[in-house]
């Protein structure tokens, strides 16, 4: 049903895999490790553009707040004329509030179609309590003969034979029985960085935010039940989702920093050159303001 997203992200990791292959040899482990992280990387990256847009929306909507506020109060009686005159001033400003959405929505297709990708090398029931993402039961012996979309039957052995620090990067904590404190070794502390780093993205990402949030609980909400289901959801997924995680989190993490920096800078460089301007065209002491004739 979402071909159109498995394909590219299969194609995506498998030049990944085969250029770390290349160097580290195909039955490596940490060239499947690399392909994951920099899938990841080739992803966000190209997704900059539209997060960077996004935060420029985002900053021109605070410094709005006043005269959003203000259209709110002369028309809190016509509701009508309150959402015209609001979205007509966002439109004179360049500002449109459903960009936001595009960045969220394509990592959530991301995520899928990775998550997909990496669960259907192994379609032997392993993860069908798994919601999302569920393909036909095949025996072992089928499995490893069946290729996975870009992937072929040798690739798919080896993700399977692929190991992180004695992990197999297709186990889960939950379902990890003999391998459990393997696993968890490797699992729990990269369960652990994703939900810091998801907690101080949102972090953030609510400083950011316009106004006041209506909602008293959503902000302790939002800080620490979505990276509790982090880490709860994290014991239910491979161990490669979990490097997805831990990437894609930091690597959010890094990007918010360094545009926010970037953005209070031109914000400030702003505020400097419209005082500046303030202060030129002011009158000098002792000279009195020239009228212009009617």
């Amino acid at each position: 049903m979402l071909d159109f997203i498995y394909y590219p992200v299969s194609a995506i990791l498998w030049v990944w895999h085969t250029a770390f292959a290349a160097v580290l040899g195909p039955a490596s482990g940490i060239a499947w490790v690399l392909a994951v992280i920099f899938l990841v990387i080739t992803l966000r990256a190209a997704l900059f553009l539209p997060f960077l847009k996004q935060a420029r929306s985002q900053a021109v909507m605070q410094r709005l707040q006043p005269r959003v506020k203000a259209i709110q109060q002369k028309y809190r009686d016509d509701p009508r004329r309150k959402n015209t005159e609001i979205q007509q001033l966002f439109k004179d400003n360049g500002v449109n509030p459903f960009a936001s959405l595009v960045p969220p929505i394509a990592q959530l297709f991301v995520f899928l179609g990775l998550f997909h990708v990496l669960r259907s090398f192994d379609r032997t029931g392993t993860f069908d309590y798994l919601p999302i993402g569920r393909t036909a039961t095949m025996t072992a012996e089928q499995n490893a003969a069946t290729a996975n979309y870009l992937f072929g039957p040798t690739d798919v052995q080896s993700f399977l034979h692929a190991e992180l620090f004695g992990a197999p990067l297709s186990a889960t904590l939950a379902g990890a029985g003999e391998l459990l404190s393997t696993v968890a070794i490797v699992a729990l502390p990269l369960m652990l960085i994703a939900a810091v780093a998801t907690h101080f993205t949102v972090r953030a990402a609510m400083d950011r935010q316009p106004g006041p949030t209506r909602v008293p609980f959503l902000r302790p909400l939002s800080l620490w039940a979505i990276p509790a289901a982090a880490i709860l959801g994290g014991a239910m997924v491979p161990v490669a989702i979990l490097l997805y995680f831990v990437t894609n989190n930091a690597w959010t993490l890094a990007q918010q920093q360094i545009v926010y920096r970037r953005l209070d800078a031109e914000t400030a460089a702003e505020a400097t050159h419209v005082a500046a301007r303030a202060v030129a065209s002011a009158p000098k002491p002792g000279v009195k303001p020239k009228r212009q004739r009617r």
